[in-house]
């Protein structure tokens, strides 16, 4: 009993060191730009090692630009497409998240129900059974996080799935609000965010896909890169896909509503 208590204080000990090690990672972005994040980190290892043997050719484009070298633009149409509440709320919109629960229920139900259906018909048409099954699709989810907790997954956690993660990426969630202003946690976000294979940050971006900087774009291409977000490497192949030029009429439309910090 008392190995196992001395197991278990251990362990407690080491939970309590990396939250500090990831407080005092955190307070240092008061004063010292983070140039890289740990999902940044571990694309370049899974690109530099895609590329190995290969005749794909290495591609990294990343560069840090001061929040005021960020078109206005871009800041209102990132938050008009990925977090409209992003300067009221406090890390977390509970409102957003229990809307996306909603939404991933009834889109399952629907799944479910095209699954009962494909099954009757199979029942009738044993033959059709491969092409049947291969037409059955996972319902899409959709996800309700803001931008700081975007930012607070991609700056410090790893790409696992688990309730452990997910409240270890609540607490950073918290943890940023706390100790950094909003301008700086949108800063942080936009110069780190993923924007295709290889491309990070507003700068990148901006020289990618309309060959200038990031304080040069138009409310139009600061839409544009907005809409990308959320699968950045489709829409990379993808730039004149109808959904892309629809969302962005939107959200063009909606970024007069919103005020960045």
């Amino acid at each position: 009993m008392k190995s196992f208590g001395r197991w278990i204080l251990w362990l407690l000990l080491a939970g309590v060191a990396l939250q500090l090690f990831f407080v005092i990672r955190i307070a240092l972005m008061l004063v010292v730009d983070p140039h890289s994040t740990a999902f940044m980190r571990s694309e370049a290892w899974r690109i530099a090692d895609a590329s190995l043997g290969s005749e794909k050719k290495w591609r990294w484009s990343h560069r840090w630009v001061d929040y005021n070298q960020i078109s206005p633009h871009l800041k209102r149409a990132v938050m008009a497409s990925e977090d409209a509440g992003f300067v009221s709320h406090g890390g977390v919109d509970w409102g957003a998240i229990e809307a996306a629960w909603e939404k991933n229920e009834k889109r399952q139900e629907q799944a479910d129900k095209r699954a009962e259906q494909i099954e009757r018909r199979l029942a009738k048409k044993p033959e059709a059974a491969e092409a049947a099954v291969k037409a059955i699709k996972p319902a899409k989810v959709v996800g309700g996080s803001t931008i700081t907790q975007q930012l607070a997954k991609n700056l410090l956690l790893s790409g696992e799935r688990n309730l452990l993660r997910k409240g270890q990426e609540l607490l950073l969630t918290l943890t940023l609000e706390a100790l950094l202003s909003k301008q700086r946690i949108l800063e942080i976000y936009l110069n780190s965010v993923e924007w295709g294979e290889g491309i990070f940050g507003a700068e990148a971006a901006a020289q990618r896909y309309f060959k200038k900087s990031a304080a040069q774009l138009s409310p139009h291409e600061a839409a544009r890169l907005a809409v990308m977000l959320p699968s950045p490497k489709f829409f990379e192949n993808r730039q004149n896909s109808a959904y892309l030029a629809r969302r962005t009429g939107t959200i063009v439309a909606r970024m007069g509503a919103v005020t960045a910090p």
